[in-house]
């Protein structure tokens, strides 16, 4: 489905008993990537949730506008699509990109947000983590998507699931995806996670949280889970092992174990 929202047309997916009275459930896509990210998830959920994801803007099929992008965009844009479908309130998952637009929501519109399962995100970005997409972004100006596609794939998957033949399939999605993500979008939210700052607003969550990343990830290493949920009062801490950055996608059988487990605790 596909709705024009804040200048820009979204694509999002419903899944779920929809006329029922089912908490609703909402997944934020990472950098790179589109709703299929959450096929796994959303099949094992459908039955208890209703269930709402997008595209996130400049990626997938969703439209792109001109950047730099801001996380305070990023929310609005979530707020404005569960205002679209008629959510008054969900339990929010991100991850990466959409963990920290998750950060952002829980913050900034908490009377939105049920609970949040913030993955493999972090709550600011430090001086080399800004660096480090000066390259990026340029290479994807200069050389278009696909110069991004294998140094992404190393940076997001541990060498192990990467040499594994049977992981072929999962590996040429992502390939895929980022392939698809327009260059405007993926540089508009570049600027968006340089910019990254919630550290003072962690302590005011009063919402169940999840802080959730993979024992090998470089881009949001677990000293980054570990610290948010010491601030956050009550949040509980899961680091996924092994998986790298796309931890729901690599490790599926930790990741989910994990997320059900803080669903069944926040709708009790």
């Amino acid at each position: 489905m596909n709705i024009e929202l804040n200048g820009i047309d979204f694509r999002y997916e419903l899944d779920g008993d929809l006329e029922s009275n089912a908490p609703w459930l909402v997944f934020s896509n990472s950098l790179t990537t589109d709703v299929t990210m959450w096929d796994h998830e959303v099949a094992q959920l459908k039955e208890r949730f209703r269930i709402l994801r997008y595209d996130t803007r400049g990626h997938g099929q969703t439209g792109a506008s001109p950047g730099p992008y801001s996380f305070e965009m990023l929310a609005k844009d979530a707020v404005a699509l569960m205002d679209h479908v008629g959510i008054e309130k969900a339990h929010f998952v991100g991850l990466s990109l959409g963990g920290m637009t998750g950060i952002r929501l829980a913050i900034h519109h908490a009377d939105r947000i049920l609970s949040l399962a913030s993955c493999d995100a972090r709550s600011w970005s430090p001086p080399d983590y800004i660096e480090a997409w000066v390259g990026r972004m340029a290479l994807a100006r200069e050389k278009g998507m696909e110069a991004l596609v294998e140094p992404t794939i190393e940076r997001w998957f541990t060498a192990p699931f990467r040499a594994d033949p049977a992981n072929a399939p999962v590996l040429d999605r992502v390939r895929q995806m980022i392939r698809e993500t327009s260059v405007d979008g993926y540089t508009g939210c570049a600027e968006a996670l340089r910019a990254h700052d919630e550290r003072d607003g962690l302590a005011g969550i009063s919402v169940p949280c999840l802080f959730m990343t993979g024992s090998e990830d470089t881009s949001t290493p677990p000293e980054c889970a570990v610290e948010m949920a010491e601030i956050v009062p009550g949040a509980e801490c899961k680091i996924v092992t092994p998986a790298s950055h796309i931890s729901n996608m690599e490790n599926p059988a930790d990741f989910d174990a994990a997320l059900f487990a803080h669903l069944e605790r926040a709708t009790a």
